[in-house]
């Protein structure tokens, strides 16, 4: 069991508890991905999002077509604009999802202790007797005493729009439930979970493909998370297909765990993830509830060690409906922080909630709470350890700079870097200040045009936990002389006072470059 990473100074005035917090530039160290729909695509809301804090905007094709997607997006590319706020984009695959079909749409009232009937005959009208699914291979894949979980496409399992069935008999195509709580399917998607039972499916579908295909090769997004990532060969088999496509060569995939099956093979998947998704909702569903935080713990752990972002799932579900949190989700946030994860994804609560931006602002509090109280030297002296000796020349300089930034009380640790690799590395060791990542741009041609890289690079370190990217001038190339490197440290160190990161007599730490050798240097900032 991974040992809490809680730093209280002792002893602590409770009276300090409710005294207002000091503003920042930054919201929290770590990073909020919001959902994007129908109560968010506007320019207006999306703005809001990105101002609360919002770094990541995910678009979710489990519903939507892709035109719809499209003006989204448009608007949220006109938001960055308007704000100067940088932010990536997420393309969330739909995967081997079960759905019940319910084309008209009406509620559908579901009685405890009678017998439903799921069937892949889709022509059929959804009713309180009959449900229409989308997959006809279920009646292969369960048996009685089975569970299976339907609800709406984002469940917690306790609301009453959701319903445990368990599998009474088998017939031909169809299988019998008994329904064992009294429940209203109501709204226009829901999604069915068989748990911990195999889907004979594949986890990219062929829609996932196209999606891909078209609306993430022309957009050239900057993460793609694999829905119901089951194996490692998952990862491989939608690195292969991206790997054909243009604009997509440098695209992040992130695996995103929703059942046992993932969580069985969770370290050969993390090895091939560039990041790791932990979709609550379906875990909670197929772990027995006692085993869900045990498996956050372990997972996001295993995540740190590894230099890789974990992300978390499901935090505040009744701010859907809701202006604040429960006790328990703002407590809920604050130990996802604690435990180290890089960021927290709003599904719900941002897609179809009432109140968004306000989601994002309170979340974003709450983080930036727990990180004051985090305990980096723990941390720090585990990372290391788990990294072993000797350490490879990059992680010896990450490690050295998150150090002597801690030692110094630098205000800011400031990376000069090119592929991301560096900056991600020291952020990896959790320093206590925000990282300042100088992306210097590569000039790349493929014998027809000059291009030039970078843009991926910034925006793939929004989803690290503090790690705060700006692109350096593209006159700057990367093979930097000690002229140019005074030159964009002049600049990063000119942003940084004007959003306040820094004030006069500041101490910064820089990591750089200086011809072959790589160099960490303090410098104390001038009025």
């Amino acid at each position: 069991m991974v040992s809490n990473h809680l730093h209280l100074e002792e002893p602590i005035r409770m009276s300090s508890i409710i005294e207002p917090s000091k503003p920042n530039f930054f919201p929290a160290m770590t990073k909020i991905v919001g959902t994007l729909g129908p109560k968010s695509r506007s320019v207006e809301a999306i703005s809001g999002c990105l101002r609360a804090g919002m770094s990541v905007a995910r678009f979710d094709f489990s519903w939507g077509d892709a035109e719809y997607h499209q003006e989204t997006l448009e608007n949220l590319k006109a938001a960055v604009r308007s704000t100067k706020k940088l932010c990536a984009v997420m393309l969330d695959t739909g995967g081997p999802e079960l759905q019940v079909v319910n084309k008209t749409e009406h509620p559908i009232s579901l009685e405890e202790d009678a017998v439903i009937v799921l069937t892949p005959d889709q022509d059929k009208e959804a009713t309180s007797n009959l449900l229409p699914i989308n997959f006809r291979g279920l009646s292969k894949a369960v048996k009685t005493g089975d569970t299976i979980f339907i609800g709406q496409y984002l469940f917690t399992g306790n609301e009453t729009t959701s319903v445990w069935l368990e599998v009474k008999e088998v017939k031909g195509e169809d299988v019998h439930c008994i329904i064992k709580n009294s429940a209203t399917l109501a709204g226009s998607l829901y999604t069915l979970h068989v748990s911990q039972i195999h889907i004979e499916l594949p986890t990219l579908t062929d829609k996932d493909k196209e999606v891909i295909r078209t609306w993430g090769a022309r957009n050239s997004i900057d993460f793609i998370s694999v829905s119901y990532t089951r194996h490692a060969e998952d990862l491989r088999h939608a690195r292969e297909f991206l790997s054909k496509l243009d604009g997509l060569s440098q695209t992040q995939i992130f695996a995103k765990i929703e059942n046992v099956e993932g969580m069985i093979h969770f370290d050969e998947i993390l090895q091939e993830a560039d990041g790791i998704i932990l979709a609550r909702g379906n875990l909670g569903i197929d772990l027995p509830p006692e085993k869900v935080f045990l498996f956050q713990k372990q997972a996001v752990h295993k995540c740190n060690m590894a230099g890789k972002p974990a992300v978390v799932t499901r935090v505040v579900d009744s701010m859907t409906d809701n202006l604040r949190p429960t006790r328990a989700e703002a407590t809920d946030v604050a130990n996802i922080v604690l435990d180290g994860s890089d960021a927290i994804l709003l599904g719900a609560e941002t897609l179809r909630g009432l109140y968004p931006v306000e989601a994002i602002s309170i979340v974003g509090r709450i983080c930036a709470e727990a990180e004051k109280v985090y305990n980096q030297d723990l941390y720090f002296r585990k990372a290391v350890k788990c990294v072993g000796q000797p350490m490879s020349h990059i992680e010896s300089i990450a490690s050295s700079a998150v150090r002597a930034a801690i030692k110094v009380k630098a205000s800011v640790i400031i990376c000069f870097t090119s592929s991301g690799r560096t900056a991600r590395l020291i952020a990896k060791y959790r320093p206590t200040m925000p990282v300042l990542s100088v992306v210097i741009p590569r000039l790349k041609t493929d014998q027809l045009r000059w291009t030039f890289t970078g843009a991926f690079e910034a925006r793939q370190s929004l989803i690290v936990r503090g790690l705060f990217p700006m692109l350096a001038d593209a006159r700057h190339p990367v093979e930097t002389t000690n002229a140019t490197n005074e030159s964009i440290l002049k600049v990063a160190l000119d942003h940084g006072q004007a959003s306040g990161i820094v004030k006069p007599h500041d101490r910064v730490v820089v990591c750089q470059k200086v011809g072959d050798a790589s160099v960490v240097k303090i410098i104390e900032l001038e009025n």
